[in-house]
């Protein structure tokens, strides 16, 4: 194995209740072997790339109820290219050589659990998505 992929593959955390067994589709196997381990380590950045992204847009996020604003993340992830495509990106930057030929082989697939591992994983943070003076007076 060489450094790169030995070095990639040893800092990402390892997930307990990822199943793996032999029913799987491809897909599947590789969302939960590469993907999720992957974006659960990128979590914190992809949170900080989404809040850099609310506030490029004016911070109407900010003034919409709980409702509204998890419906302004699932928009974001789907139709805003240049957020999507820089998080696919972080997320492709962690794959080693290998991981790329599969991934290539299914991109499009893949790229849609991708999104929408990102989605939910913003979501679940959505307490973490609050005005910013309003995290500093506490």
């Amino acid at each position: 194995m060489n450094s790169r992929q030995f070095k990639l593959k040893s800092i990402r955390p390892e997930i307990l209740s990822a199943t793996i067994n032999d029913n799987m589709s491809a897909d599947e196997r590789f969302q939960n072997l590469v993907l999720r381990p992957i974006i659960k380590f990128q979590n914190d950045l992809l949170i900080e790339v989404f809040r850099n992204y609310v506030e490029k847009h004016k911070s109407v996020f900010y003034d919409l109820a709980l409702e509204k604003r998890m419906v302004y993340i699932e928009n974001a992830i789907q139709k805003d290219m240049k957020l999507r495509n820089s998080m696919k990106g972080m997320i492709i930057g962690q794959f080693t050589v290998e991981e790329y030929g599969i991934y290539i082989e299914n991109s499009s697939a893949l790229n849609k659990r991708m999104m929408n591992m990102v989605k939910e994983r913003l979501l679940s943070n959505i307490q973490l998505f609050e005005k910013p003076e309003l995290l500093e007076a506490v």
